[in-house]
């Protein structure tokens, strides 16, 4: 399965399509909006989030509620676009034109994109580094969980801290319902009060706030992935996609980190077997891979979310046109994003975990998907 993605933040639509999906994989609308609303939400949002209502399109691929095994193409309109069309007009000419952004904002893509494409409005930049692009890839992360769904996997995603507060209560599966209805996407109300309190203080400063998300999956076959080369490490690809989220400067599986300063005897997850049950660990601290591939535990990424670059009481920079001191440029953004890459981070490791599901097991219908999937885990079980 691979995906395209195409569109900017201020334009008329996002675009992604999708290839290689089984056919006869049931698929509506409603199997994606859910999660494109999830990702709109999350306490410390800005104004564009009440301008967007963000639902999609399937423009190919799907008929009669399921898909033909042809590329799918989803579209997600723009409803702010009314707003910006003379300015994003592809048409030639009419040139400074409005909203033109010359005063690079510190650590956002303006600069160094400025630089690498020979662009002085920096708009050119910021258009498709805007986090606005994440709407398709979470549309294509929902088609993704709908076919793992079919395999028995089931995922969270949600924020163990922010704002420099931790939640106080650890992840449980128990807590899931309680995490969707979180305005934080966080396990305890203490810790999510201080947090809230803590994102009106930054609004009203004009600062923003970064945090650490999670995702888990739950109910993986082992041997997705491989060991055998290195791009085909099921670990490199996770990190790769969550990097790929914007603002994301740091992943983990499991306690990585932690592991780094421990010895091995308190790192590596011993392994018993059951009958009935087979291999299985205590611990979890490799949090579900080994040697590139899952093993069977329960998958925990982690991701460090930097604060948003958009200061509303901007940092110091450049003017890349007069090279003369500058305030950094503000753009409408939010104080906050971090529940929402919460939503995010779960969306995309789905679609790596499909990736790696249809290249273990192939299948042009879900039938036959489904079919090596269960002969697969009868033979796992009985290893």
């Amino acid at each position: 399965m691979r995906f395209l993605t195409a569109g900017e933040s201020h334009g008329p639509q996002l675009t992604a399509i999708v290839e290689g999906l089984p056919s006869r994989l049931p698929l509506t609308v409603e199997d994606i909006n859910p999660w494109l609303r999830k990702r709109q939400g999350g306490y410390g949002r800005g104004r564009r989030m009440v301008i967007e209502t963000d639902t999609v399109e399937l423009l190919s691929g799907v008929r009669m509620g399921r898909t033909t095994g042809a590329p799918v193409t989803l579209v997600i309109k723009n409803a702010d676009w009314r707003n910006w069309s003379e300015i994003m007009d592809p048409a030639a000419g009419n040139e400074p034109r409005k909203k033109a952004l010359t005063a690079a904002r510190p650590g956002h893509a303006d600069l160094p994109g400025g630089i690498k494409y020979a662009h002085k409005d920096l708009r050119d930049v910021l258009e498709r580094a805007s986090a606005r692009e994440t709407a398709t890839r979470v549309a294509v992360g929902a088609i993704a969980h709908k076919l793992l769904w079919f395999f028995g996997v089931e995922s969270v995603g949600y924020v163990s801290g922010m704002a420099g507060v931790w939640s106080a209560t650890p992840f449980d599966w128990s807590l899931k319902e309680r995490i969707e209805e979180s305005p934080v996407r966080m396990t305890d109300p203490a810790s999510e009060a201080e947090v809230i309190r803590r994102v009106d203080e930054a609004k009203a400063t004009g600062n923003t706030l970064g945090g650490v998300i999670e995702a888990r999956f739950r109910g993986l076959v082992p041997g997705l992935g491989s060991q055998m080369h290195w791009e085909r490490k099921l670990d490199g690809r996770i990190a790769h996609m969550a990097m790929s989220i914007p603002a994301i400067k740091g992943v983990e599986i499991g306690s990585g980190f932690d592991n780094a300063m421990k010895p091995g005897s308190e790192v590596h997850d011993p392994i018993y077997w059951e009958e009935g049950r087979g291999y299985y660990r205590k611990t979890n601290r490799a949090g579900g891979l080994e040697g590139g591939m899952t093993n069977g535990e329960e998958l925990v990424v982690r991701a460090a979310l930097k604060p948003i670059a958009t200061l509303m009481r901007p940092l110091p920079t450049v003017d890349v046109v007069t090279h003369e001191p500058a305030d950094a440029a503000r753009e409408r953004s939010d104080t906050t994003a971090v529940p929402a890459a919460s939503v995010i981070l779960e969306a995309v490791v789905g679609i790596v975990l499909a990736q790696a599901y249809l290249e273990k097991f192939g299948g042009d219908t879900l039938d036959e998907l489904i079919e090596r999937v269960e002969r697969y885990k009868e033979r796992v079980r009985s290893y």
